[in-house]
Protein backbone atom coordinates (compact mmCIF):
# COMPACT_ATOMS: atom_id res chain seq x y z
CA UNK A 1 0.00 0.00 0.00
CA UNK A 2 1.51 3.26 -1.04
CA UNK A 3 -0.98 5.69 0.28
CA UNK A 4 -3.84 5.79 3.04
CA UNK A 5 -6.42 8.70 3.33
CA UNK A 6 -8.02 8.92 6.76
CA UNK A 7 -11.29 10.38 7.24
CA UNK A 8 -12.77 12.08 9.89
CA UNK A 9 -16.23 11.57 8.92
CA UNK A 10 -17.62 14.82 11.49
CA UNK A 11 -15.18 17.52 11.84
CA UNK A 12 -16.86 20.47 10.78
CA UNK A 13 -20.01 19.70 11.82
CA UNK A 14 -20.31 16.67 9.30
CA UNK A 15 -23.12 14.29 9.88
CA UNK A 16 -22.31 10.31 9.42
CA UNK A 17 -23.32 10.28 6.55
CA UNK A 18 -21.81 13.21 4.68
CA UNK A 19 -18.58 11.20 6.35
CA UNK A 20 -19.21 8.01 4.07
CA UNK A 21 -19.85 10.08 1.35
CA UNK A 22 -16.68 11.34 2.49
CA UNK A 23 -15.08 8.01 2.32
CA UNK A 24 -16.45 7.18 -1.44
CA UNK A 25 -15.47 10.33 -3.15
CA UNK A 26 -12.02 9.44 -1.63
CA UNK A 27 -12.38 6.23 -2.85
CA UNK A 28 -12.86 7.12 -6.66
CA UNK A 29 -10.47 9.86 -6.53
CA UNK A 30 -7.93 6.98 -5.25
CA UNK A 31 -9.18 4.34 -7.98
CA UNK A 32 -9.08 7.36 -10.59
CA UNK A 33 -4.99 7.97 -9.79
CA UNK A 34 -4.12 4.68 -10.25
CA UNK A 35 -1.98 4.32 -7.20
CA UNK A 36 -2.77 1.79 -4.58
CA UNK A 37 -4.42 2.85 -1.40
CA UNK A 38 -6.83 2.61 1.07
CA UNK A 39 -9.29 4.35 2.99
CA UNK A 40 -10.34 4.77 6.60
CA UNK A 41 -12.81 6.07 8.82
CA UNK A 42 -12.07 7.15 12.14
CA UNK A 43 -14.66 6.70 14.88
CA UNK A 44 -12.95 8.32 18.05
CA UNK A 45 -10.30 10.36 19.48
CA UNK A 46 -6.76 8.88 18.59
CA UNK A 47 -8.07 6.74 15.97
CA UNK A 48 -6.82 8.81 13.18
CA UNK A 49 -3.03 9.07 14.73
CA UNK A 50 -3.43 4.83 15.36
CA UNK A 51 -4.58 4.33 11.63
CA UNK A 52 -1.61 6.72 10.36
CA UNK A 53 1.06 4.91 12.39
CA UNK A 54 -0.23 1.53 11.37
CA UNK A 55 0.06 2.62 7.39
CA UNK A 56 3.27 4.08 8.28
CA UNK A 57 4.27 0.28 9.44
CA UNK A 58 2.99 -0.69 6.47
CA UNK A 59 5.15 1.50 4.17
CA UNK A 60 2.87 4.10 2.96
CA UNK A 61 4.64 6.92 0.98
CA UNK A 62 1.74 9.26 1.77
CA UNK A 63 -1.23 9.52 4.65
CA UNK A 64 -3.85 11.50 3.70
CA UNK A 65 -5.75 13.67 6.65
CA UNK A 66 -9.21 14.44 5.50
CA UNK A 67 -10.54 17.13 8.50
CA UNK A 68 -9.50 19.33 10.73
CA UNK A 69 -6.56 20.85 12.96
CA UNK A 70 -7.01 17.87 15.32
CA UNK A 71 -7.13 15.24 12.55
CA UNK A 72 -4.13 16.76 11.55
CA UNK A 73 -2.52 17.58 14.32
CA UNK A 74 -3.25 13.40 15.02
CA UNK A 75 -1.95 11.84 11.60
CA UNK A 76 0.88 14.82 11.58
CA UNK A 77 2.07 13.70 14.96
CA UNK A 78 2.26 10.04 13.41
CA UNK A 79 4.27 10.91 10.89
CA UNK A 80 6.67 12.93 12.18
CA UNK A 81 10.53 12.74 12.16
CA UNK A 82 9.84 10.24 9.47
CA UNK A 83 9.87 9.87 5.65
CA UNK A 84 6.16 9.67 5.02
CA UNK A 85 4.25 12.72 3.75
CA UNK A 86 1.52 14.23 5.26
CA UNK A 87 -1.88 15.40 2.79
CA UNK A 88 -4.54 17.18 3.77
CA UNK A 89 -7.82 17.46 2.68
CA UNK A 90 -9.87 20.70 5.22
CA UNK A 91 -12.83 19.87 6.60
CA UNK A 92 -12.74 21.37 9.90
CA UNK A 93 -13.82 24.83 11.78
CA UNK A 94 -11.13 26.57 11.32
CA UNK A 95 -8.22 24.67 8.96
CA UNK A 96 -5.28 26.84 9.97
CA UNK A 97 -2.52 24.52 8.48
CA UNK A 98 -4.60 23.96 5.43
CA UNK A 99 -5.08 27.41 4.82
CA UNK A 100 -1.33 28.21 5.44
CA UNK A 101 0.06 25.59 2.92
CA UNK A 102 -2.69 26.57 0.31
CA UNK A 103 -4.30 23.42 0.35
CA UNK A 104 -7.73 23.16 -2.27
CA UNK A 105 -10.93 23.83 -0.06
CA UNK A 106 -12.30 21.20 -3.44
CA UNK A 107 -12.03 17.89 -1.55
CA UNK A 108 -11.09 15.89 -4.95
CA UNK A 109 -8.82 18.86 -6.02
CA UNK A 110 -7.10 18.35 -2.24
CA UNK A 111 -5.90 14.60 -2.35
CA UNK A 112 -5.34 14.88 -6.61
CA UNK A 113 -2.60 17.40 -5.55
CA UNK A 114 -1.08 15.49 -2.78
CA UNK A 115 -0.23 12.19 -4.51
CA UNK A 116 0.62 14.40 -7.30
CA UNK A 117 2.65 16.73 -5.46
CA UNK A 118 6.52 16.39 -4.24
CA UNK A 119 6.81 16.57 -0.93
CA UNK A 120 8.83 19.85 1.11
CA UNK A 121 9.37 19.92 4.72
CA UNK A 122 8.30 21.85 7.50
CA UNK A 123 8.60 22.58 11.10
CA UNK A 124 6.96 20.93 14.02
CA UNK A 125 6.35 22.63 17.15
CA UNK A 126 6.17 20.43 20.39
CA UNK A 127 4.51 21.86 23.77
CA UNK A 128 4.23 19.76 27.05
CA UNK A 129 5.40 16.92 24.87
CA UNK A 130 2.86 16.93 23.05
CA UNK A 131 3.43 17.78 18.76
CA UNK A 132 1.82 20.96 17.04
CA UNK A 133 2.09 21.55 13.20
CA UNK A 134 0.16 25.26 13.68
CA UNK A 135 -0.35 26.49 16.40
CA UNK A 136 -0.10 25.92 20.30
CA UNK A 137 -1.39 28.42 22.86
CA UNK A 138 -2.50 29.44 26.58
CA UNK A 139 -5.02 31.56 27.56
CA UNK A 140 -8.19 32.65 26.30
CA UNK A 141 -7.79 30.59 22.70
CA UNK A 142 -7.18 27.25 25.11
CA UNK A 143 -9.94 28.17 27.50
CA UNK A 144 -12.36 28.54 24.15
CA UNK A 145 -10.50 25.05 22.85
CA UNK A 146 -11.94 23.11 26.11
CA UNK A 147 -15.51 24.72 25.95
CA UNK A 148 -15.38 23.35 22.41
CA UNK A 149 -14.38 20.07 23.20
CA UNK A 150 -16.52 19.89 26.43
CA UNK A 151 -19.74 21.71 24.80
CA UNK A 152 -20.27 20.89 20.86
CA UNK A 153 -21.03 17.36 20.62
CA UNK A 154 -22.88 17.23 17.50
CA UNK A 155 -22.84 20.88 17.17
CA UNK A 156 -19.38 21.23 15.61
CA UNK A 157 -17.96 23.82 13.09
CA UNK A 158 -17.47 27.51 12.89
CA UNK A 159 -20.70 28.93 13.91
CA UNK A 160 -20.46 26.66 17.26
CA UNK A 161 -16.71 27.97 17.98
CA UNK A 162 -17.88 32.10 17.16
CA UNK A 163 -20.59 31.67 19.54
CA UNK A 164 -18.46 29.94 22.44
CA UNK A 165 -16.09 32.71 22.03
CA UNK A 166 -18.60 35.33 22.23
CA UNK A 167 -19.98 33.87 25.29
CA UNK A 168 -16.69 33.18 26.57
CA UNK A 169 -15.07 36.53 26.19
CA UNK A 170 -16.59 38.26 28.99
CA UNK A 171 -16.07 35.41 31.55
CA UNK A 172 -12.89 34.42 31.11
CA UNK A 173 -9.94 35.32 33.68
CA UNK A 174 -6.53 36.74 32.34
CA UNK A 175 -4.14 34.84 33.79
CA UNK A 176 -0.45 35.62 34.88
CA UNK A 177 2.30 33.79 33.26
CA UNK A 178 6.33 34.18 33.30
CA UNK A 179 8.24 33.35 30.43
CA UNK A 180 12.07 33.13 30.37
CA UNK A 181 11.72 34.71 33.59
CA UNK A 182 10.15 37.62 32.25
CA UNK A 183 6.97 38.65 34.40
CA UNK A 184 4.23 39.33 32.47
CA UNK A 185 0.55 40.23 33.67
CA UNK A 186 -2.73 39.49 32.62
CA UNK A 187 -2.06 38.06 29.31
CA UNK A 188 -5.07 37.39 27.24
CA UNK A 189 -3.31 35.28 24.71
CA UNK A 190 -0.10 33.39 25.05
CA UNK A 191 0.35 32.03 21.55
CA UNK A 192 3.30 29.72 19.94
CA UNK A 193 2.85 30.26 16.56
CA UNK A 194 4.31 27.68 13.66
CA UNK A 195 2.20 29.01 11.18
CA UNK A 196 0.78 32.93 10.76
CA UNK A 197 -2.70 31.84 11.61
CA UNK A 198 -5.35 30.58 13.68
CA UNK A 199 -7.36 29.46 10.59
CA UNK A 200 -10.01 31.04 8.79
CA UNK A 201 -8.29 34.08 7.80
CA UNK A 202 -7.27 35.13 11.53
CA UNK A 203 -3.94 36.13 11.17
CA UNK A 204 -2.17 35.87 14.95
CA UNK A 205 1.61 36.36 13.81
CA UNK A 206 1.83 37.68 10.33
CA UNK A 207 5.88 37.15 9.70
CA UNK A 208 5.39 33.49 10.73
CA UNK A 209 6.87 31.37 8.77
CA UNK A 210 6.54 27.31 8.10
CA UNK A 211 9.93 26.14 7.43
CA UNK A 212 12.32 28.58 9.28
CA UNK A 213 13.51 26.98 12.01
CA UNK A 214 11.80 29.17 14.27
CA UNK A 215 8.19 29.72 16.10
CA UNK A 216 6.63 32.84 16.93
CA UNK A 217 6.13 33.85 20.12
CA UNK A 218 3.09 36.63 20.36
CA UNK A 219 1.58 38.17 24.08
CA UNK A 220 -1.01 39.86 23.93
CA UNK A 221 -1.07 41.76 27.44
CA UNK A 222 -4.78 42.54 28.15
CA UNK A 223 -5.60 46.31 29.56
CA UNK A 224 -8.97 45.70 29.57
CA UNK A 225 -11.65 43.22 28.02
CA UNK A 226 -13.51 45.97 26.34
CA UNK A 227 -10.24 47.13 24.27
CA UNK A 228 -9.25 43.11 24.02
CA UNK A 229 -12.74 42.58 21.88
CA UNK A 230 -12.53 45.89 20.15
CA UNK A 231 -8.92 44.74 18.56
CA UNK A 232 -10.11 41.38 17.52
CA UNK A 233 -10.95 42.25 14.31
CA UNK A 234 -7.58 43.96 13.32
CA UNK A 235 -6.93 39.71 13.44
CA UNK A 236 -8.54 39.22 9.91
CA UNK A 237 -8.19 42.59 8.87
CA UNK A 238 -4.42 42.87 9.16
CA UNK A 239 -2.45 44.88 11.63
CA UNK A 240 -2.74 43.13 14.95
CA UNK A 241 1.33 42.90 15.45
CA UNK A 242 0.82 46.60 16.02
CA UNK A 243 -2.07 46.32 18.47
CA UNK A 244 -1.45 48.24 21.74
CA UNK A 245 -0.44 45.36 24.57
CA UNK A 246 1.03 42.72 21.64
CA UNK A 247 4.27 41.51 21.62
CA UNK A 248 5.96 38.82 19.29
CA UNK A 249 9.75 37.46 18.66
CA UNK A 250 11.39 34.36 17.42
CA UNK A 251 12.28 31.40 19.67
CA UNK A 252 13.97 28.14 19.33
CA UNK A 253 12.53 26.74 22.65
CA UNK A 254 11.32 28.22 26.20
CA UNK A 255 9.57 27.92 29.27
CA UNK A 256 6.64 29.08 30.18
CA UNK A 257 5.30 29.14 34.47
CA UNK A 258 2.02 30.18 36.28
CA UNK A 259 1.10 30.05 39.53
CA UNK A 260 -1.85 27.39 38.62
CA UNK A 261 -2.07 24.49 36.01
CA UNK A 262 -1.61 25.59 32.69
CA UNK A 263 -4.17 24.77 30.34
CA UNK A 264 -3.24 24.81 26.64
CA UNK A 265 -4.16 23.25 23.23
CA UNK A 266 -2.01 22.26 20.23
CA UNK A 267 -3.83 22.47 17.20
CA UNK A 268 -7.12 23.63 18.78
CA UNK A 269 -6.83 20.25 20.85
CA UNK A 270 -7.40 21.17 24.43
CA UNK A 271 -4.61 19.82 27.16
CA UNK A 272 -4.41 20.36 30.91
CA UNK A 273 -0.39 20.81 31.98
CA UNK A 274 1.51 21.57 35.20
CA UNK A 275 2.60 24.50 36.59
CA UNK A 276 5.39 24.85 34.10
CA UNK A 277 5.42 23.99 30.37
CA UNK A 278 8.42 23.96 27.80
CA UNK A 279 8.29 24.60 23.99
CA UNK A 280 10.19 23.61 21.06
CA UNK A 281 10.96 23.74 17.66
CA UNK A 282 12.48 20.57 15.58
CA UNK A 283 13.18 22.53 12.32
CA UNK A 284 12.11 20.48 8.71
CA UNK A 285 10.98 17.42 10.91
CA UNK A 286 7.34 16.98 8.90
CA UNK A 287 7.08 16.29 4.99
CA UNK A 288 3.90 17.46 3.52
CA UNK A 289 2.76 17.24 0.53
CA UNK A 290 1.09 20.43 -0.93
CA UNK A 291 0.75 21.72 -4.49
Amino acid sequence: MSVAIIVNPLSGGATPAKGHRRAELASAVLARSGEAGDVFVTDRRGHARELATAAVKRGARLVIAWGGDGTVNEVGSALVFGPTALGIVPSGSGNGLARELGVDRRPDRAIAEALRATPRSIDAGELDGRMFFNIAGLGFDAHVAACFDRDSAGRRGLSTYARLTAREMWRYQAGTYRVDEIDIRRALLVTIANSGQFGNGARIAPSARLDDGLLDLVVFEEASRLAAIANIPRLFLGGFDRVKGVSIRQIERLTIACDRPIAFHVDGEPVEGGATVEARVHPLALHVAVR
